[in-house]
């Protein structure tokens, strides 16, 4: 018996860098799965997980059939996970750059026309009228300015009613909010693909969840069907929401520590906001 444990290997010491070594390790494959949790990315990592099992098992079982033809294939999965990870990468990569390591890094700035934003945002929930608009904030939204029309205009309500109303070219599309002027609107943004979202939201919806999963803008989008407000950020979507409670997630994401002096007015009696009708929503198909 003693001399089988000579023969096995001796353990590595756990020093101080190794523990740190795997403590980093362990952050980066928690982020990973952060990642792609609930996408449909989830899906494609199991299974190339699963086949490098089976590779594994096949080698240490003896199968070469099976090993050979899973042979053919492992030396391809780095290339096979760059291209299928790309936005995963891309969105990973975005969030590390904007990240404020140990306080470091410029604090984030509050839009300055909030108060015209949902004045607008208000009026068009009223008569029903569908709008999405970003803000844009650390990182830029150059590439989606460009696919619509440059206005660059000092913000308005008077400006955002008109460019909404349905009727005129501009009215299809997102308008983009840079600080206090509208940089474009009219433009095209990214579909979120998140096969967990209910397949009841509409393309403005899908559309403002979707930048706001390749950047870190907040979107605000008003429903024609319904007349509800609802606020995308970080991939999420909080829908049925008052204009008070925008303007505080707007703070929020920017970092606001004090709210600002917007007043808002009362939400139409004629469209329900209570958080217990979840049913209502789900029978309601917020369209373009």
């Amino acid at each position: 018996m003693p001399h089988l444990l000579h023969a096995l290997p001796e353990l590595p010491r756990l020093d101080l860098i190794g523990a740190i070594d795997v403590l980093v390790v362990a952050f980066v494959v928690y982020q990973a799965l952060m990642v792609v949790r609930g996408t449909r990315a989830g899906h494609i990592l199991a299974g190339i997980i699963i086949m490098l099992l089976l590779y594994l098992g096949a080698s240490w079982s003896g199968l070469e059939a099976l090993r050979s033809v899973l042979s053919f294939i492992v030396p391809y999965t780095g290339l096979a996970i760059i291209v299928l990870f790309q936005s995963e990468i891309r969105r990973t990569l975005a969030r590390l750059g904007r990240k404020r390591w140990f306080g470091l890094g410029g604090e984030y700035r509050n839009p300055e026309s909030t108060g015209e934003i949902m004045m607008a945002v208000e009026q068009l929930a009223q008569q029903r009228i569908g709008a999405l608009i970003v803000l844009e904030r650390d990182i830029g939204l150059r590439t989606f300015i460009e696919s619509g029309v440059h206005l660059d205009a000092r913000i308005s309500r008077d400006l955002l009613l008109s460019i909404f109303q349905p009727g005129p070219p501009l009215h299809d599309g997102a308008v983009i909010v840079q600080k206090d002027r509208v940089a474009a609107a009219a433009c095209f943004l990214p579909l979120t693909t998140n096969p967990g979202l209910s397949g009841k939201l509409g393309t403005r919806h899908r559309a403002a969840i979707g930048i706001t999963e390749e950047t870190d803008c907040l979107s605000v989008v008003v429903s024609e069907e319904t007349g509800r407000i609802s606020v995308a950020a970080f991939g999420e979507l909080a829908r049925g929401l008052t204009p008070a409670e925008v303007v505080e997630r707007i703070q929020r994401h920017f970092g606001v520590q004090r709210p600002t002096s917007v007043e808002i007015g009362e939400f139409p009696a004629d469209i329900p906001l209570s958080s217990g009708d979840e049913a209502a929503r789900g029978e309601r198909v917020d369209r373009l």
